[in-house]
């Protein structure tokens, strides 16, 4: 089935056609439009026609528009829950999991749209300012660019589209090659909310294309990304005075205190922490930190629970993990461990590919510091454990990293937790939890190289509008 761009409220034949794969079956599920120059900057200049038009919209119009969005995604979440596993290759149960929060993102929106304000300025308090009135008001940027990526092709669209549009900004969206198919559904029912045309324009294509026209045309204000940190800060080199938001990679730790029990509860938090979705999400745990009289407890019960995760067909029930989204994943998966290995790493659980598209929950032991699978973003259902005697070492050893998105800590003591919550050098402490953890208003983003900027509904309508200031002499 082909599916065509859709510019301007309208769906548009392109000149090149790509086939979609099943990173699970390898079956051909679509023939994906793939937008050129000509396409991209049609896109552009609908979305800059649209602006004003986003701009005087009332704000109850707004909220009217991203409820109904919210709505005809609950009536639709199983068909939406079958395009991820489709084209993610995301678990059915995990692929509802991410419906339901990109429900809740789009009411976030809703409430957002309705809260936008400034505040009362008082001049007065600098000589010179009597006798005036002065408040700030919050304006729409115009155009957004919005690049996003596989692992949450609903949800992460979500946290761009949906504080763009509450704010009364138009969009230009670039899904990711692999999961174009749940943007395009999302232009659908934006369009039977009765979003105007050309304020949610699709236009899957090539970054070198699409997206190096979003960053270098002056007509797009905001550029909003989530990718590698590699491809971010070439994009933030390129994007000149454009207000830039960017979500970048991961290598997050846990550090589980000797004063915590190993219950179930905890050991199954980190196995879906670490292998949910393949290990492809930001925030996954990718190095555990045990302390050193509870290391052998942890790692017997944590190899016990992850070598009870179905793997399979992501359409079945059943299934726990599935294919990662390619197979070149796969390669570098057997590559990182193979180097860890010959460094004198030990496998755990795992280690050993399945098949050339799945690979199963690993656990390695005695990594090297300086490995890929301990110093980059593993992005794949690979997990490091090792022990530590003093809490210092093993703050120490969460911040050995390029990286600083979030960071979790177990602990019983209200001294660590707080220590651990001021020294992390992170966008987000989760203390008695896994750094995975994140719902959908809170503000989301992080440090060194894993970002610039925060999302959360809030935050980035923050980042998506323009303060004004206005002054009134009386």
């Amino acid at each position: 089935m082909k599916q065509h761009l859709y510019i301007n409220g309208q769906w548009k034949e392109a000149k090149r056609y790509e086939e979609l794969s099943s990173p699970f079956s390898g079956e051909c599920i679509a023939l994906v439009a793939q937008a050129d120059e000509q396409d991209t900057d049609e896109a552009i200049q609908a979305a800059k026609a649209a602006a004003p038009t986003m701009a005087k919209m009332p704000a109850h119009e707004r909220v009217a528009i991203l409820e109904k969005v919210a709505s005809l995604l609950e009536q639709r979440k199983e068909e939406m829950a079958r395009i991820l596993a489709l084209e993610a290759a995301k678990p059915l149960k995990t692929a509802r999991g991410e419906i339901a929060r990109t429900i809740q993102t789009y009411k976030f929106a809703a409430t957002e749209a309705r809260q936008i304000h400034g505040e009362t300025v008082p001049l007065d308090a600098a000589p010179g300012g009597e006798g005036r009135i002065a408040f700030t008001v919050r304006k729409p940027i115009g155009v957004v660019g919005a690049i996003t990526p596989f692992n949450f092709p609903f949800n992460l669209v979500a946290h761009k589209v949906g504080p763009a549009i509450a704010a009364g900004n138009t969009v230009v969206l670039k899904p990711a090659s692999q999961t174009p198919l749940s943007s395009l559904a999302l232009a659908k029912i934006f369009e039977e909310a009765g979003l105007p045309a050309g304020a949610l324009n699709v236009i899957p294509g090539k970054g070198s294309v699409v997206g190096e026209m979003l960053v270098k045309d002056h007509r797009v204000a905001a550029l909003t990304f989530t990718g590698s940190p590699e491809v971010g800060i070439a994009m933030k080199n390129k994007a000149g005075l454009k207000r830039v938001t960017l979500e970048l990679g991961s290598n997050s730790g846990l550090i589980i205190d000797e004063n915590v029990e190993i219950t179930k509860e905890l050991i199954d938090r980190c196995v879906m922490g670490a292998f949910a979705f393949s290990g492809q999400v930001c925030i996954s745990i990718q190095r555990i930190l045990v302390h050193e009289s509870k290391f052998e407890e942890f790692a017997a019960k944590f190899k016990a629970a992850a070598e009870q995760l179905v793997i399979g067909d992501p359409l079945d029930e059943a299934t726990d993990l599935s294919a990662m989204i390619s197979t070149k994943e796969v390669a570098r998966m057997k590559d990182w461990v193979a180097s860890s290995i010959a460094r004198g790493a030990e496998i755990l659980t795992g280690g050993k590919e399945i098949s050339d598209r799945v690979y199963p929950p690993t656990i390695l032991i005695n990594v090297p510091a300086d490995e890929p699978v301990s110093c980059q973003e593993v992005f794949g259902p690979l997990v490091t454990l090792s022990s530590f005697q003093s809490l210092e070492e093993a703050i120490e050893a969460v911040n050995h990293s390029r990286y600083g998105l979030q960071a979790g800590i177990y602990t019983n003591n209200i001294k660590a937790a707080m220590r651990a919550a001021e020294e992390l050098e992170v966008g987000g402490v989760m203390i008695n939890d896994f750094p995975t953890f994140r719902v959908d208003n809170m503000p989301y983003g992080g440090v060194k190289e894993s970002g610039f900027g925060r999302e959360g509904v809030k935050y980035a309508v923050e980042e998506m509008t323009e303060l004004k200031l206005i002054s009134i002499k009386l």
